[in-house]
């Protein structure tokens, strides 16, 4: 079983348009379905689960699909931390949170301290998130704790001293395994700037099922073709 999954979760837009709804269509059946995978996952007893909600591009929509995505992720905090108490699950968000509504980052400051000591499965939202800024954020803060550290600031002494566990201890999954199986519906054959350090030799899979449509049994066919695969990490 793989300890961390990881989806970008794609199609809510298209979904709607075949159907003939309004684009909020989607995405409002894509939160329901996220329901459901969180369940399936908790029940697999993944130790972490991230899904990509909204990245730093999805900003250029328009303003009333941004001002829904808004209001609906708002209300899927306050009305599933119960759950997440009641399944142990310890919710995570990762992103340029700080930039988000203040009413959002009210409800998760109010879910992140509500399922802080759970020991189950870790769900993380990536919100307002971008593989890129992630990697900025992290040199940043690598520099920023080297001036604040005592004695005299070294350049060449801070660059030498940087390495891949620095790194990784930097991002906003400090803490968290690696994905080991990335999931793609819609059938795009594209990351889009998701997680882009964390999953250097994570398995990818994609399915030209729309989120919308994605169900626990779409899962268990991803993990059926993750358990196939021979991880070798570059060796023989």
């Amino acid at each position: 079983m793989p300890a961390h999954i990881a989806i970008i979760m794609d199609g809510n837009g298209r979904w709607a348009a075949r159907k003939g709804l309004p684009r909020i269509e989607g995405h409002r059946r894509g939160v329901m379905v996220v329901k459901d995978i969180v369940t399936c996952c908790t029940k697999l007893k993944l130790k972490a689960l991230t899904l990509y909600a909204f990245s730093t591009e999805n900003w250029s929509r328009p303003d009333k699909e941004v001002s829904f995505l808004m209001k609906i992720l708002k209300l899927f905090l306050a009305r599933e931390r119960r759950t997440m108490i009641k399944n142990g699950i310890r919710f995570n968000c990762i992103g340029r949170i700080n930039e988000l509504p203040s009413v959002v980052r009210k409800e998760i400051e109010k879910t992140l301290k509500a399922t802080e000591k759970n020991k189950g499965m870790v769900l993380s939202l990536a919100l307002n998130y971008g593989g890129r800024i992630e990697l900025i954020d992290a040199v940043r803060g690598i520099l920023k704790d080297a001036l604040k550290s005592k004695g005299v600031f070294d350049p060449l002494k801070v660059v030498e001293s940087v390495d891949e566990d620095m790194i990784s201890n930097y991002l906003y999954t400090a803490g968290l395994p690696d994905p080991d199986l990335l999931i793609r519906t819609s059938g795009e054959m594209r990351i889009s700037n998701f997680l882009l350090w964390q999953i250097a030799y994570t398995e990818l899979y994609v399915t030209k099922v729309l989120w919308p449509d994605f169900t626990g049994a779409h899962l268990y066919e991803a993990l059926e073709a993750y358990w196939k695969r021979d991880r070798r990490f570059g060796g023989v």
